[in-house]
This record gives structure tokens, sequence and C-alpha cells, in this order.
């Protein structure tokens, strides 16, 4: 556990709306249950991406404002959401079949580590009480083109979640390309972490303190401090 006091960083609104400025115009999606359901909300005007949850809606919106929501709409995560102009209903195995069958182009999800040869481990932190949550994460790991994470750089007590190795049951093998956290985004490679991009105020050497793997500075110099 880190000892130094944490870097403000970004909000999660912060994280999510700069994370959904990388998502490419066109691209079907699929977006964990947490922090990456805000993307949704923050998609870039003019920008269509197609947005899937795996219990049977392509073309979903945002969440609806407080009151004006159906109760029968949800995504995976039980939140109320909207159906865009032209989206499209299916059951739950046609879902998983678009998942499966490499018809998506992204998923995001959140994370409880991320080794850095890409390694995910989100479902489960292994101890006798804990309660599985293995839902859909390892057929879109498997299945999906491109994987991004979405989460605080540390745990609450201070620990790394960007290790050398996870030591929480794992969801997929080297599936992860992408990270956002509150300190920054780092690509997975195939020589470990490497920093694309410091989140504003916060040091290189504030995010190596806080990453329990080597961490390569991949900035050029222009976007050096």
């Amino acid at each position: 556990m880190t000892n130094k006091e944490s870097p403000i960083g970004l909000s999660r609104n912060q994280m999510a709306e700069r994370a959904a400025r990388d998502i490419p115009d066109g691209a079907y999606v699929n977006l964990g249950i947490g922090m990456p359901e805000m993307i949704a909300q923050h998609i870039p005007r003019g920008r269509e991406i197609i947005l899937h949850t795996e219990n049977g809606l392509l073309g979903m919106g945002p969440s609806p404002e407080p009151g004006k929501g159906d109760s029968e709409l949800i995504n995976a995560g039980k939140r109320q959401v909207t159906a865009l102009a032209g989206a499209s209903y299916f059951n739950h195995a046609d879902s998983f079949a678009m998942i499966r069958g490499g018809h998506l182009d992204l998923c995001v999800l959140g994370a409880l580590e991320v080794a850095s040869n890409g390694d995910l481990a989100n479902w489960s932190t292994g101890d006798e009480d804990a309660i599985p949550a293995v839902g859909g994460a390892m057929d879109l790991v498997s299945g999906i083109r491109a994987v991004y994470v979405m989460t605080s750089h540390c745990t609450r007590s201070g620990e790394p979640k960007l290790v050398e190795s996870c030591t929480y049951p794992l969801t997929g093998i080297g599936v992860v390309n992408r990270i956002y956290t509150d300190l920054a985004i780092i690509e997975v490679t195939d020589e470990g972490f490497k920093l694309v991009e410091l989140s504003p105020g916060i040091s290189f050497d504030a995010v190596v303190e806080r990453t329990a793997a080597p961490l390569v500075d991949g900035r050029t110099e222009t976007e050096d401090e």
C-alpha cells in the first residue's frame, strides 16, 4: 500500500467523458456495469456510437431524467436507460451470439486488477465470502475486438490496481488494450504498460509510484510536462 497522499486526478464523470472521446464514430460498444455505464452520458455530439447491453438492447441511450424512465427498460446493471431511434430488442441468447461471434467492436469494463501483460481480473476477489459476479465479462473479453478498462488507479486503501500479475481470479488472459484511470491513460503493449496521457495536474512520477509494474513514458516531447 502506498503511504503517499493521493493526487486529485479526474472525477468519474471526467473519466467517462475522456474515455468516450476515444470511441470512434460508428463503433458498436458494450459498456460494463458500474463506472463504464457513465460513458453513455458523454457520447460526443455528432458522433454515432451504437451501445449494446447483453440483456438484449442495441441502440441504448443515456439514463433518463429522474422520474421519466421506464422500469422495464434497463441495462445489464439494472440501471434505467433510454432507447434511441432505430434501437432493437432481442433475447439473451441472440445478444451473446453478437458478443461471441465478434460482432461488437469494443467493450469498456471495470477492473479489480489489470496485469502488465493485459490479464484482467474483475469478477471476484476470491475470498470465501465474496459474491461472484461473473456476468458477461468472460464472454465480452473473449469475443470483442478491443477491451478498454475504466477504473480508479488504486483501491480505496491505496493498493495499486495496475500490477505485474493479477492476484484475483482472472476474467481473461492478455485481453486488455487500454486503461483509463483517474490519473492517466495507459496502453498495454508487448513490453508492458505504456503511458499515453497524464490527467491534468498529475506527474509521471506520481503515476509510477502508484503502479505496481514497470511503466514506460510513451508521450511525445510536446506532450511532456
